[in-house]
């Protein structure tokens, strides 16, 4: 009988193993390239941000020790004996399913393999949403997002991006989550001058979004040389570098990079103006708690030089006229 039983319990878990789906690993979003030349790659542009959420750690909340009463002394039961049955040694009753013909299951041996199969759902559910970033409730572990908006050239804007960009505190979460509300706040103030845009979203598992933000941040660090960079605390100023103006120069692009916790807010597509608002909002939305990582870059950065349409157009096709 103990022979069939772990014949049973094998059988079950084979099956269960066999006829499961495999947990689908979520790769990473192909970073494609835009097809600008590398004439326009030569232009200015600044950069700043930090990535500390990621290796902050993340533990539950303490519970406070308390020390437990001692336990009162109760008398235990006395046990009480079944009647034994013919060819049915053990000493607590048995559970006949089908009466009269000699076979039968033992009730605890039912519910230990009834557990055992629950456990067995339980870990593979728990693989799937491991293997493909979602946690419970349907929502991904984290999601990484990046708005482009280029708007028509100021030179308050390109000063105050620099300023923000310099007072920043881009060790903590917490000035993390503050330059992408200030950076948000100037955007917003200038709306009337955006003119074209793009929104993406990538979501998935805790573990890769630290590769996927990396890889949209080196991307988008490729498109034009660094003349200011404020990064995870260091400070860095390109000098010597002679400003390429341009006459029909009349744009500046500006690039929002963030990896947050969970779910960002949704925004409708394609995107307008109205849903470039919708994302800056949503980017600005992550607090010191679900940030992970941030990134802020515009180009040009150089005093003097601004972008063309025709730069626009050529340089990242993707941006949608708002």
């Amino acid at each position: 009988m103990l022979l069939e039983m772990r014949v049973a319990v094998f059988g079950i878990l084979l099956l269960l193993w066999i006829f499961s789906p495999m947990p689908e690993g979520s790769t990473l979003a192909g970073a494609e390239l835009p097809g600008w030349n590398s004439a326009l790659a030569q232009r200015s542009g600044g950069g700043f941000g930090g990535r500390g959420g990621f290796s902050r750690p993340r533990s539950v909340t303490s519970v406070p020790r308390v020390n437990p009463s001692p336990s009162p002394s109760l008398p235990l039961p006395t046990p009480r004996g079944y009647p034994t049955f013919p060819g049915y040694p053990a000493t607590r009753p048995p559970v006949f399913i089908s009466p009269g013909t000699g076979f039968g299951f033992d009730l605890i041996a039912i519910v230990f393999i009834g557990g055992i199969i629950l456990v067995s759902f339980s870990m593979i559910r728990g693989l799937q949403r491991a293997g493909t970033g979602i946690g419970v409730g349907g929502e991904p572990e984290s999601t990484v997002a990046r708005l482009r908006l280029a708007t028509v050239f100021t030179p308050e804007l390109q000063a105050n991006l620099r300023y923000v960009a310099q007072a920043a505190d881009t060790e903590s979460v917490r000035g993390l989550a503050d330059l992408m509300d200030n950076t948000a706040v100037l955007l917003l103030r200038d709306q009337a001058g955006w003119r074209f845009g793009m929104y993406e979203v990538w979501a998935g598992s805790l573990q890769k979004a630290e590769g996927q933000f990396d890889a949209w941040m080196t991307e988008t660090r490729s498109e034009f040389v660094e003349t200011y960079q404020h990064f995870e605390g260091r400070e860095v100023v390109q000098a010597g570098y002679t400003p390429r103006a341009e006459p029909d120069g009349r744009y500046i692009l500006v690039t929002l990079l963030l990896a947050a916790s969970g779910e960002l807010p949704k925004v409708s597509t394609p995107l307008r103006t109205s849903s470039a608002r919708q994302a800056l909002l949503a980017l600005a939305s992550s607090s010191p708690v679900t940030t992970l990582a941030a990134y802020i870059a515009w180009t040009p950065e150089a005093s003097g030089e601004a972008l063309t349409e025709q730069d626009l157009l050529v340089g990242w096709p993707q941006l949608e006229l708002l």
